[in-house]
């Protein structure tokens, strides 16, 4: 759905209770690709909400303030097709600015942060100036996170609670505003990215000062597996920054539009769909009921918890996705079919039908593990394709019927005034039957139930006909009996031919019901496998995240116990020589 500007997704009232607002839910409900989700939060007046318009290639739509207050109350929304990957609804989220002094309600901020982190692909964190202790101590929001969110509704005393973060929580941006200093450190350059680590590094000790220094590192470190840092200069004079939505680009500093673009390329290309656990992508769809389910938990005083969210989800998506696929079924059997049909015309039709619903069920459903919801639309759309071979059949006898009546009115004339009474009327009435029987079959070949019909009514002539042949005087006893005995083939062949006609239309229901399950099978094997695919992506990005964070603290002990301790200088040979000696006295040692 194309939007020409953003909207609210989660108001707060005057007491402070979140809500999600019905027009974006609505927005979102008409997106069924899958989304990638990218949310800014940071202090209030640090210029969030331009950034997100420059993601969304606009140059106004957020609201940008000019003054003290927060611009940007609750989070807003902006949906627009991804620059980058096809078939994909890049969703933007601009949050209220944190710290606002006339807001007064830490809590409130904390869940704004949170929300943001359950909801986002990637979280993009905005400051100005520098990246220092003070600017890692007004992010403690990090440091709430275990309080606030639980990824299990019941934890193991043996879990890897960061692992799990790790594994669910979006890649993380620092945006460092208004950045002056020279990215060197001793007497190198060093990239944004290093100058983030650097900043994150541990102290050693056990203090309540140093214990309180690493806190909010060791939360970023260990809950967010990809970290990325971007500086920005100055975007223009002092006096020019209140009206920033009305500056063009030549008037900005040539600077800050390259460390922009950069900033935008990047989230362009790495930001990856937003999924939940076990590698399942989120809709649009899906994620505004997500947004729903973690509203209504906080709103309820409740932690919100991923496992609890993904068992909600799985409820509320499946019942729709069930319902829109049989919609969709009906909508191109109805368009499609004008009984009466040749089965097999109408098997066709059906599988095409089928084909729309099971994509439509498949872009909709959600965590449908044990295959509940699609059993169940397997039953729901065979039924339906029943009831509809019921009317076909109903719709062909009715035809087939209204042929019969027509093809076999001379009969009918004949028996009514006892033509086939007189002398010789038997042979007279087996020619009808026999060359009406054949101007019947011609006209109805490529009917369903001609067969079926014709059956029916020379069974019930059959007794009208035996009573022509009884009282016939031109034939003889002989005659009369291999009459009956012609008769009785006859009907019997018809029969078969009935029987035949039922028995092709069973096979082909039949051949659809298998045909179905295959269809069923395939494409949940293709889900499954997609979702495996990008679970091992996970868990690759979470053991890598891991031994990058070992590897640094090792590192970082190393660095501090050098510091630590006074440097000897001690040359190569005379260090050989003690190992050796030390080596020689231990082996005589061990001999003695």
């Amino acid at each position: 759905m194309l939007m020409e500007g953003p909207v609210c997704l989660i108001s707060t009232d005057s007491e402070g209770q979140l809500s999600v607002q019905k027009e974006a839910k609505d927005i979102l409900d008409g997106i069924t690709s899958p989304v990638v989700v990218v949310s800014v939060v940071g202090l209030y007046r640090t210029g969030k909400s331009y950034l997100m318009n420059r993601l969304a290639g606009k140059q106004r739509g957020f609201a940008l303030g000019s003054t003290i207050e927060s611009k940007t109350k609750g989070i807003w929304m902006w949906c627009v097709p991804h620059p980058h990957k096809k078939e994909h609804t890049l969703v933007l989220l601009d949050t209220e600015g944190l710290g606002d002094i006339d807001k007064g309600d830490e809590k409130h901020d904390t869940w704004i942060f949170c929300l943001a982190v359950l909801l986002s692909s990637t979280l993009v964190y905005n400051s100005l100036g520098v990246i220092d202790n003070m600017a890692l101590e007004r992010l403690h929001y990090v440091t709430e996170l275990t309080e606030n969110i639980r990824v299990k509704a019941r934890k193991g005393s043996d879990e890897d609670e960061s692992a799990e973060f790790m594994r669910i929580f979006p890649s993380f941006i620092w945006s460092v505003r208004d950045f002056t200093l020279e990215l060197k450190k001793d007497n190198r350059d060093i990239t944004a990215d290093e100058y983030l680590e650097t900043a994150l590094e541990l102290k050693t000790g056990s203090s309540v000062k140093i214990n309180n220094y690493n806190l909010p590192r060791s939360c970023l470190r260990n809950f967010f597996a990809e970290r990325r840092c971007f500086v920005f200069r100055r975007p223009a004079a002092d006096e020019d920054l209140r009206r920033m939505e009305e500056l063009t680009e030549e008037e900005l500093e040539p600077e800050f539009l390259k460390q922009t673009q950069e900033f935008c390329n990047y989230v362009f290309s790495n930001t990856k769909p937003k999924t939940l656990t076990g590698g399942r992508t989120l809709s649009g769809t899906v994620l505004g009921s997500l947004a729903e389910v973690y509203v209504e938990a906080i709103r309820s005083g409740r932690v919100p918890c991923l496992e609890n969210a993904v068992e909600a989800l799985a409820q509320i998506q499946n019942g729709r996705a069930v319902e829109q696929a049989m919609q969709a079924y009906l909508t191109e059997v109805l368009d499609s079919a004008c009984f009466p049909l040749d089965p097999v015309q109408l098997s066709d039709i059906h599988t095409q039908a089928e084909r729309k619903a099971v994509e439509v069920f498949i872009s909709i459903s959600f965590n449908d593990a044990q295959q509940t919801a699609q059993l169940d639309l397997m039953r729901k759309i065979q039924s339906e394709y029943e009831c509809f071979c019921g009317q076909n059949k109903n719709q062909c006898e009715i035809q087939c019927g209204e042929e019969l009546r027509e093809v076999f009115a001379p009969l009918e004339e004949g028996l009514r005034d006892g033509t086939f009474m007189l002398p010789g009327g038997y042979r007279k009435y087996r020619d009808t039957v026999l060359r009406l029987t054949a101007e019947y079959r011609k006209r109805t070949h490529t009917l369903f139930m001609c067969e079926e019909v014709l059956n029916e009514y020379l069974t019930e002539k059959d007794e009208r006909g035996k009573n022509i042949l009884a009282a016939d005087q031109y034939l003889s006893q002989a005659d009369q009996k291999m009459e009956e005995e012609c008769l009785k083939r006859e009907a019997v062949e018809q029969k078969q031919r009935a029987l035949e006609e039922q028995n092709r239309q069973q096979e082909q229901v039949f051949r659809d019901q298998q045909r179905t399950y295959e269809q069923h099978v395939t494409q949940l094997l293709e889900r499954l496998e997609r979702e495996r695919e990008r679970a091992r992506e996970d868990t690759q990005r979470v053991v890598h995240a891991k031994l990058n964070v070992r590897k640094r603290s090792s590192s970082e002990m190393l660095t501090e116990k050098h510091l630590s301790t006074e440097p000897v200088p001690v040359c190569f040979h005379t260090y050989l020589c003690v190992v050796l000696t030390n080596a020689l006295f231990s082996s005589r040692s061990k001999k003695s």
